[in-house]
């Protein structure tokens, strides 16, 4: 080896290292960076000698789209969990001992214990108490469940900002990709920016990411509509202030098709979007529509009739708004929107507005004609008998409520809660699943593409030895070169 290509040697030596070494101080500084993935210097032999030519990124494309379906499918349980606990809470947590159905059962042992001793008043205004409690809690229930409709509305709107500006950062990190690859130049800080922006992505809406010429990204959704190629559709959504029982909420588009909400317990939501779209227009309305089938029961059993004109429905018991002519009682087997929220106890038998609680017992709540006890009998108990008789016989329910169309009045209320429980239950094993699967599918992706600590100071150690040898080199070619001066001299 002559001297000149003994110092051409070292140079490249030294020149190799030092770009080797830039790489894995890059990497050992983004060790506990989640979004970087690892870097690595190729050597490769040209015909100016050994040289680092690329810096390759570790990416693993399989396991990265492992790891946006799970991100998509546990942010969508864990949105669509969250709200079905907020509906539990709403009911009194785990024991529901504030949903209408705890209420209806504490209002039959009332009656029963009333029709028991029919001549003590303390214990009708027991009942009608105890019948205020249930009106309330049908009250606060659907205020709370249009609530939480509401609030998916705001989440909905804050997702669909959020996803829209997402957009815009993606696609200057996109072309920040294409135009470095297409120049041979370096894309890896902006592939590390676009495949953060991707998770990020893909929390609230569940993306396919097809990869083309140039590293140009296209994301398509999970129902195949295209969210961005070359620059973002427009995703476009109009929020709801207020939300009734009858109130329907608007979709969210994108690029003018309507996104499908999730369904089921175990969600088939992609992302939180689609969960929100869920709990807005799929469960809180049908637990609205339960809510109302129980109010327009207790409203049809304890209505009031004429004992000699049979089929006079009146307002008993209790009554609602507007039950004014011709719609004193709702319609048997038929949701009536909204009936929960403003079902009340009769104030004709309630004693701090001037009424007589033992109206139950006699009838004549809307009038002489009314009155079944005609006697004044203290003994009478024929109308709480029937009513008893009445919350456990069997009568129609709307399909629409998604629980059966025949069944006790007790039975339905209790059912009810067992729905909504099932429904939570399902999506709290599937949210441990997903969350375990995301968990184990970021692992897996982290331990092919993430920073080793250990990897890392090993190749740095090999950099020393070459730099050594390198140096040794220089210092034999100086030694040499020395010698041959003093010769020369």
């Amino acid at each position: 080896m002559s001297l000149s290509s003994a110092v051409n040697t070292a140079q490249a030596i030294f020149r190799n290292t030092g770009e080797q070494s830039s790489v894995i101080s890059k990497n050992i500084a983004n060790a506990g960076n989640a979004n970087y993935v690892r870097r690595s210097a190729v050597v490769a032999t040209t015909m100016y000698g050994a040289q680092v030519v690329t810096t390759e990124r570790a990416q693993n494309d399989a396991l990265l789209r492992q790891t946006l379906d799970s991100t998509a499918g546990s942010s969508g349980q864990e949105t669509l969990l969250a709200g079905l606990e907020q509906l539990q809470s709403l009911l009194g947590g785990n024991d529901y001992e504030l949903a209408p159905s705890t209420y209806i059962a504490e209002l039959r042992d009332s009656l029963q214990a009333f029709a028991a001793k029919p001549g003590e008043l303390s214990l009708a205004e027991t009942t009608v108490n105890t019948a205020q409690d249930v009106a309330r809690s049908l009250n606060t229930a659907s205020e709370g469940v249009q609530s939480l409709r509401a609030q998916a509305d705001r989440e909905i709107e804050t997702s669909v900002a959020t996803l829209n500006d997402l957009l815009a950062q993606f696609k200057i990190a996109n072309d920040a990709v294409t135009s470095a690859t297409a120049v041979n130049g370096d894309p890896n800080d902006a592939l590390d920016q676009r495949e953060t922006l991707t998770k990020q992505i893909s929390e609230i809406i569940g993306v396919t990411a097809v990869t083309r010429t140039n590293n140009d990204m296209v994301l398509y959704t999970a129902d195949g509509m295209t969210l961005f190629e070359t620059s973002p559709r427009t995703v476009s959504f109009e929020r709801i202030i207020a939300y009734g029982s009858a109130t329907e909420g608007n979709p969210v588009y994108i690029d003018g098709v309507a996104l499908d909400s999730g369904a089921g317990g175990n969600t088939t939501a992609q992302g939180s979007l689609a969960a929100s779209l869920q709990l807005r227009d799929e469960i809180a309305p049908v637990f609205q529509n339960q809510l109302d089938e129980v109010a327009r029961g207790l409203v049809t059993v304890f209505s009031e009739v004429d004992p000699l004109t049979p089929g006079s429905e009146m307002p008993g018991l209790f009554t609602w708004e507007p039950a004014t002519p011709p719609a004193y009682t709702p319609t048997a087997g038929t949701v009536e929107p909204g009936i929960a929220a403003t079902i009340t106890v009769n104030t004709a038998l309630l004693s701090s507005a001037g009424g007589d609680p033992m109206l139950l017992r006699d009838g004549g709540i809307n009038g002489a004609s009314y009155v079944w006890n005609t006697t004044g009998g203290s003994g009478y108990s024929e109308l709480l008998d029937g009513y008893v008789t009445g919350m456990d016989a069997d009568m129609a329910f709307d399909t629409a409520a998604q629980l059966d169309d025949q069944a006790s009045l007790m039975s339905y209320a209790t059912d009810s809660i067992g729905w909504l429980e099932e429904l939570r239950s399902n999506a709290t094993t599937a949210s441990e699943n997903k969350a375990a699967m995301l968990q184990r599918a970021t692992q897996a992706y982290q331990n092919e593409t993430g920073v080793s600590l250990d990897e890392e100071l090993s190749l740095l150690l090999d950099i020393e030895q070459s730099y050594k040898a390198s140096t040794k080199l220089m210092s034999a070619v100086d030694e040499m070169l020395s010698a041959l001066i003093e010769m020369a001299g």
